[in-house]
């Protein structure tokens, strides 16, 4: 059984996730957001399968080359947002310069384009392309959890108002891939607290 855990990282608190196969050997990580002491701690000793970017806004990205060199692992990102890791104007970073230095770093190792399942941990790591966020957003379900990113949260949904942003496209994306899933699909977020896809369904004002 796979277990998780949670760090909310940097002025955003962006929610980075640790999973860990269940003989305590190897992980993956999801949207490491800065080089987080705690985060590499928990890595220690560990093999790191993976660094998997629900997509590449600046906040969700600063870790990645902290993780990548330290552990020897690769980063996995949609197509959508192939050059973002590599471009501060992309990634939003060089336009908040008052929360983050400008983040510019290599490419990603892998492509994503959505549908695909990925074997990670011994498990199957579905890949569900939801933009309206960002054009390359997706999420991973493994199991009975759902890492959302930042395109669905307890009782919200991530926001339209950047470049290449659709409200209709996140909307459709929300419905047509997690709003199908069971209830008890636990929603780990990009921020904030956990929910499920059932209480989101019933209680999203959103998205219903």
């Amino acid at each position: 059984m796979l277990t998780f855990q949670k760090f909310a990282l940097g002025p955003l608190e962006t929610n980075a996730y640790v999973i860990v196969n269940a003989e305590r050997t190897h992980a993956v990580v999801i949207d490491p957001g800065t080089p987080d002491g705690a985060l590499l701690r928990k890595l220690d000793g560990l093999k790191v399968e993976a660094i998997l970017l629900t997509h590449a806004h600046f906040d969700h990205i600063g870790g990645v080359e902290t993780v990548r060199e330290k552990y020897g692992c690769p980063v996995y990102i949609h197509t959508a947002e192939k050059d973002w890791l590599t471009d501060a104007n992309k990634n939003g970073s060089s336009r908040w310069t008052d929360v983050t230095k400008p983040i510019s770093g290599r490419g990603p190792d892998h492509l994503l384009v959505g549908g695909e399942e990925l074997e990670l941990l011994g498990e199957k790591f579905r890949v569900m392309h939801v933009p309206g966020h960002s054009p390359g957003s997706v999420g991973f379900l493994v199991g009975d959890l759902l890492f959302s990113g930042d395109a669905l949260f307890r009782h919200s949904v991530g926001r339209t108002d950047f470049p290449g942003c659709s409200q209709e496209l996140l909307f459709k994306g929300i419905r047509d891939h997690f709003y199908t899933l069971p209830d008890d699909v636990l929603v780990l977020p990009g921020h904030g607290p956990d929910t499920t896809i059932g209480e989101e369904r019933r209680d999203n004002p959103f998205v219903n």
